[in-house]
């Protein structure tokens, strides 16, 4: 009888996370920074119906790269553990640092389990706050690894190309216009120094903001259509309508199988 094959742990980690780092890097990039009145999120999308951004509770959006049925599962997971906890509780104890936790805590597990590959994802939980010092971005990668990021996160394919784009090109308090083409032009970028830029469309973007100046609870809200298209143009962009702004959740993937239910670990039951 022959003995099993043996693996050091190092190698089979290296091999998780070389397996995962692959998955996500075929992704097209994800970009999520401050601006005056809020937080922008900014996605290389050519999809409809597919959804990168989307919103997970009053105040919190969800950003990620990687394969859709597995990010759409978390984003799913991350609603119905804010819910929970805001029903539990009361609304304000719903925060993106709890979410966040959860999310980490999830991620790791399946990393570190060998029964299962590791998700092949990274997401972005962003919090408008009171004020624009109190706003809060987070960002998870693919091994349940948590940062804090200040201004602004780069994620997926090129990222750090794009991120260098960013970085030149940011300054506080920028307008929602100008901090939208920041993000279209490091988008556009992600062939490196040198490499000419690529031009995105409104047809090949998805954009949404947490907005801090919407009357409504919901502070989430999508910018596509002539909104987008003005806002691309430097032009004054016209009102959008708060009636069914922050619907248009992503649908099931009709390309990649239905990914496991799964539930994020309970809420403390303290305050996050």
């Amino acid at each position: 009888m022959s003995s099993p094959f043996y693996v050091a742990p190092e190698q089979q980690m290296k091999d998780r996370a070389d397996f995962a780092r692959k998955g996500i890097g075929r992704g097209r990039a994800v970009v999520v920074l401050h601006y005056a009145d809020g937080i922008v999120f900014v996605a290389e999308n050519r999809s409809q119906a597919l959804h990168k951004v989307g919103e997970i509770y009053d105040r919190i959006g969800f950003a990620a790269v990687g394969r859709y049925n597995e990010f759409d599962t978390l984003r799913q997971a991350g609603i119905r553990y804010a819910d929970l906890r805001g029903y539990s509780y009361d609304r304000t104890d719903v925060t993106a640092r709890g979410l966040a936790n959860a999310y980490a805590q999830l991620l790791g597990g399946i990393f570190s389990s060998g029964g299962e590959k590791p998700y092949e994802v990274e997401i972005i939980v962003a919090e408008l706050g009171a004020t624009a010092p109190d706003d809060q971005i987070y960002r998870l990668t693919y091994d349940g690894s948590i940062g804090d990021e200040e201004h602004y996160a780069v994620m997926g394919g090129s990222a750090e190309a794009i991120a260098e784009v960013v970085r030149s090109g940011y300054a506080d308090a920028l307008d929602l216009a100008a901090a939208v083409q920041l993000a279209v032009r490091a988008l556009g970028s992600d062939g490196g120094p040198g490499a000419p830029v690529r031009p995105l469309g409104v047809e090949a973007l998805e954009v949404a903001v947490l907005d801090r100046t919407r009357a409504l609870p919901r502070k989430f809200r999508r910018v596509a259509g002539p909104r987008l298209a003005a806002v691309l143009g430097g032009r004054p962009a016209p009102a959008a309508a708060d009636a069914g702004a922050a619907t248009g959740q992503a649908t099931a993937s009709t390309t990649s199988p239905a990914a496991p239910e799964v539930a994020l670990p309970e809420p403390p039951t303290s305050g996050a």
